[in-house]
């Protein structure tokens, strides 16, 4: 009886939230208006996979979708998930589709478990327990791959960022002006950062703002310190005429300096598991020498 009415409470609960989501609620002008901005930024271009394929699949599209109303519902809503919006920023992918995501993957494993312990023949109030915890960490596993990921790039994109302070030295000393300095060294490369910096500096022209305000945007969007810090100096430099040629040289140096402090603890502490790995892997051979000899003596 318990587990009847359990599952008829999470039916009706379900049942519930897709009649829910045919009730449309106004959104408000700030959502709409953060919705556009959401869908605006940190899109570089068409990606090749949707230029080369037409018509997207059927998950895909039902992912799409989904996606599409979770966010309008989250907006309407208020809810910002400010930093899960900075990785997808860094990782250049929509929050739309990260929402659909998580939502898909909790549905399939509140499903697909308890369904498959009701055909072994398991179907209990433990079957219903173990699809809401798998249902629940499922949503949360994209969270944590999209972080994992965004850190990597942001490691990669304070790497290129030294380059590009050292390029932007390189062209004040030759006589070119902050801007025009800043604007040259963008286009040397075609590395992921160095095109999100150059269109950072291309919107503040159109937009008709500063550049060291388009690099402080860049910074807040994709959470990156280093970024709002360089901007604070560049609006220093380009307000107050202070020398900024060495300023930023320096800076370049000090990030190399914090990069390779961090390669060196990432060396460390992978020598270190090596060598618990190493122990433990001793302790587990002088336990097989002794195992035989230990039975004996206890077996006399």
């Amino acid at each position: 009886m318990t587990l009847a009415i359990l599952c008829g409470a999470v039916a009706g609960f379900g049942l519930f939230l897709i009649a829910r989501q045919f009730v449309r609620s106004d959104p408000g002008v700030a959502a709409t208006l953060a919705r556009i901005d959401a869908g605006r930024r940190g899109q570089l271009a068409a990606t090749r996979s949707a230029v080369d394929r037409p018509s997207l699949e059927s998950l895909e599209r039902l992912q799409s979708g989904l996606g599409a109303r979770l966010e309008v519902e989250v907006l309407a809503r208020g809810w910002k998930f400010t930093n899960i919006r900075a990785d997808l920023a860094v990782l250049n992918r929509p929050f739309a589709n990260h929402l659909a995501t998580k939502v898909l993957l909790s549905v399939a494993g509140f499903v697909v478990l308890p369904t498959m312990m009701t055909l072994l023949g398991y179907a209990t109030l433990s079957s219903v327990i173990v699809g809401l915890f798998a249902g629940a960490i499922l949503f949360l596993v994209p969270d944590a791959r999209v972080k994992s990921r965004a850190e990597s790039r942001r490691r990669d994109f304070r790497h290129v960022m030294g380059a590009f302070l050292d390029l932007v030295a390189m062209n004040l000393s030759g006589g070119r002006g902050l801007p025009e300095a800043l604007m040259t060294a963008s286009t040397i490369g075609d590395h992921w950062a160095m095109a999100r910096i150059r269109q950072a500096l291309s919107n503040a022209r159109l937009v008709g703002i500063t550049p060291w305000e388009g690099i402080a945007r860049l910074g807040k969007e994709l959470d990156i310190e280093e970024l709002r810090d360089l901007a604070s100096a560049l609006a220093l430099a380009g307000d107050e005429g202070a020398t900024i040629r060495s300023s930023l040289m320096a800076r370049a140096e000090s990030l190399r300096r914090k990069e390779l402090a961090m390669v060196e603890g990432a060396a460390g502490e992978r020598s270190q598991s090596m060598l618990v790995a190493q122990l433990m892997l001793c302790g587990a051979f002088l336990l097989f020498l002794a195992y035989p000899a230990t039975t004996k003596i206890m077996g006399t």
